[in-house]
């Protein structure tokens, strides 16, 4: 009688033992993230207020190179390879047929069908004008200008504005004299907006040319 009453115990023991590993794991979670019930999905948060990341970029390429890029592109052609606009600037980056035979392409059309070629022939050109730009950049660079930090990339976007003789001459003039474009964008704006981003790893090169 004994063994049976410690055989049905040992029984329940067990079967109890083996059903509580099938019970729901309880996950704490963390207070600062905000959960937003909507349409049955769950949102997380990395904040109590929401509206806080309402403007996050993603994926986030901060002060970066890659940022640096993709923000002249936005800004010149919303990112848009095959862009042309109404004077005859070209894709993602917007440049013009004389500027394309410096950095040693001459197939207009090829450039405009190729986005490697248009990533490269960026890359050639910021090289290029960082060759021609040293000694200003080594003059200028962190002081502030008509209320502008200069910067390194602020320098290059600008000279891919509006060239390297356009900032040479806003430097000449301390800032004090406006140069434009044809849509109205301003050398002063391009130093400004695109200023602060890593450009250092990019090399001085006077006779950059893209390898096709």
């Amino acid at each position: 009688m004994i063994n049976k009453w410690s055989f049905y115990t040992s029984l329940t023991i067990i079967i109890a033992f083996l059903s509580s590993g099938f019970k729901p794991f309880k996950q704490d979670s963390n207070q600062w993230f905000l959960t937003d019930e909507t349409e049955g999905a769950h949102y997380l948060f990395p904040s109590l207020k929401q509206e806080e990341c309402s403007n996050l970029n993603v994926p986030y390429t901060g002060k970066f190179f890659i940022g640096y890029k993709e923000a002249i592109a936005f800004k010149e052609s919303q990112g848009k390879y095959r862009k042309i606009n109404s004077l005859g600037y070209m894709g993602k980056y917007q440049f013009g047929k004389e500027t394309l035979k410096t950095v040693g392409i001459h197939d207009s059309s090829r450039f405009l069908n190729s986005p490697k070629m248009q990533e490269k022939a960026f890359v050639a050109l910021i090289s290029k004008n960082k060759s021609e730009l040293k000694d200003i950049i080594q003059k200028h660079e962190g002081q502030i200008i008509t209320g502008v930090l200069v910067t390194e990339s602020g320098i290059l976007a600008a000279a891919h504005l509006g060239g390297v003789g356009s900032v040479k001459r806003f430097f000449r003039h301390k800032g004090k004299r406006y140069f434009k474009d044809a849509y109205g964008t301003s050398i002063r704006s391009y130093m400004r907006d695109f200023g602060g981003y890593e450009t250092s790893g990019i090399v001085a090169d006077c006779n950059a040319k893209v390898k096709i």
